[in-house]
């Protein structure tokens, strides 16, 4: 090696393209865009009807499809871009599962708490497996909007944007999803209330 090769002269130093100054380096997208927003993603995959292991592979997934093809990704389309990666990654994930043998355990979320009790724990368990028996009774399609609407707190036309639908469809989706969630609701507690369980 020469000592022209090895010699410490700085390189000259290329101007950022204009998006990079405005947005900073690919790997501080990436960074924001993780911080941002991968607990969306992988409540959306939750939604979508994934385990909660299978929720966590997948929203990693979907933040390697956006390191890898950020150079795609408009500054600031950074959300409805992991959206709709994560719809085609947890079907991917679901044929996965189906092909999978059930497990033992159940589907449930592991609750985590500074102190609770064993009592605490037991009831918070309960509504959780409510809650998700509910859901997952819902259509995917209404249940994806009801919790768009509800829990992620988006915009009708921020759903639409994202799902690639008519705002009317929206609309109707998230009236049929409040409609289905009242109706499952009330049938379980009079399911409850015939075996003589206090709702």
């Amino acid at each position: 090696m020469t000592e022209s090769e090895c010699s410490p002269v700085p390189a000259p130093v290329a101007r950022a393209p204009v998006a990079e100054r405005a947005y900073g380096s690919p790997a501080v997208r990436v960074r924001a865009a993780v911080d941002a927003h991968y607990d969306f993603v992988w409540r959306t995959m939750r939604y979508l009807g994934l385990t909660d292991a299978d929720a966590q592979d997948g929203a990693q997934q979907v933040m390697c499809v956006l390191a890898r093809r950020l150079a795609e990704v408009t500054p600031g389309g950074e959300k409805p871009f992991l959206f709709s990666t994560a719809m085609r990654v947890a079907a991917g994930l679901r044929r996965t599962a189906r092909r999978r043998p059930e497990s033992t355990d159940g589907d449930l979320d592991e609750l985590a708490a500074s102190t609770p009790t064993a009592e605490e724990l037991l009831d918070q368990r309960r509504a959780h497996e409510v809650l998700h028996k509910v859901l997952e009774a819902i259509p995917v399609e209404l249940r994806l909007v009801f919790m768009l609407y509800e829990v992620e707190e988006l915009t009708s036309p921020e759903i639409a944007g994202m799902l690639g639908v008519p705002l009317g469809t929206v609309a109707s989706r998230l009236r049929r999803g409040r409609e289905s969630f009242q109706a499952i609701v009330k049938r379980m507690q009079a399911a409850q209330t015939a075996r003589g369980e206090v709702p």
